[in-house]
């Protein structure tokens, strides 16, 4: 983690599969994110619920989920003043680049390609770290 940046408190991983979300947690603890309280959600409505009651410092989500896709939950998260500026790290297998050019006009922040490693969410943490202490 940056010095100049505050610490990440509360990370809100999204995805339909518990395993996926368990990864995540998992690389993200394995990167010195010990002290984070993670949130979890099965699918975009899962999270927006969340979302009524806290606010993350950092959202990862998976695009592909029943109920409401990623896409879906990020249009809402994008649109609302009180949480548009949460940087938002999507991780999924279907990233051509079509699909990534969408994305970023969506809102992402950044994109990670499943199978997810630590150095890629590192890589992607540092990435947005660096936007905020500008």
């Amino acid at each position: 983690m940056g010095t100049d940046t505050p610490p990440l408190r509360r990370i809100l991983v999204v995805d339909d599969s518990s395993v996926a979300r368990k990864i995540v947690v998992r690389c993200l603890r394995g990167l010195g994110y010990d002290e984070v309280e993670f949130d979890e959600a099965e699918h975009g409505q899962a999270a927006l619920d969340l979302l009524r009651e806290r606010e993350p410092d950092l959202i990862v989500t998976d695009l592909n989920m029943p109920v409401m896709d990623g896409v879906s939950m990020l249009r809402r998260i994008k649109a609302s003043p009180r949480l548009q500026h949460i940087p938002v790290i999507v991780v999924s297998s279907v990233l051509n680049e079509a699909r990534k050019r969408e994305l970023v006009e969506r809102g992402v922040d950044l994109l990670v390609e499943k199978p997810v490693s630590p150095p890629d969410l590192a890589a992607a943490i540092e990435r947005i770290e660096k936007w905020e202490t500008r």
